[in-house]
């Protein structure tokens, strides 16, 4: 996968515009509401970042590609490390400030 900058970054809002702010997901066969945290097109893809309702101040929040499917949209899991290690590092550098202003 290309290197992408955080200059590449479109935000979008597909998922909070057609659900909301919070997504209820099967999270171990039980359902999870989680909010989304940012969202966001690079390189032809679009993704969604989450974090569960029931997460502790260290936990990673959950990165997944969001993807059409029958008129509305699905999340997938991003199986490639490097994919999803970009993703994250992108958010990462949207949210937070590493100049310490």
């Amino acid at each position: 996968m290309k290197d992408y900058r955080l200059e590449d970054v479109q935000p979008i809002r597909v998922l909070r515009d057609a659900y909301g702010d919070e997504l209820e997901l099967e999270d171990g066969g039980r359902a999870a509401v989680f909010r989304i945290q940012a969202e966001f097109a690079v390189g032809g893809s679009r993704y969604a970042v989450l974090e569960s309702e029931r997460a502790k101040p260290d936990d990673e929040p959950a990165v997944f590609r969001i993807v059409p499917a029958g008129g509305g949209w699905e999340l997938e899991t991003i199986e490639d490390d490097e994919e999803w290690e970009l993703v994250a590092e992108l958010y990462d550098e949207m949210t937070v400030d590493f100049d310490g202003e």
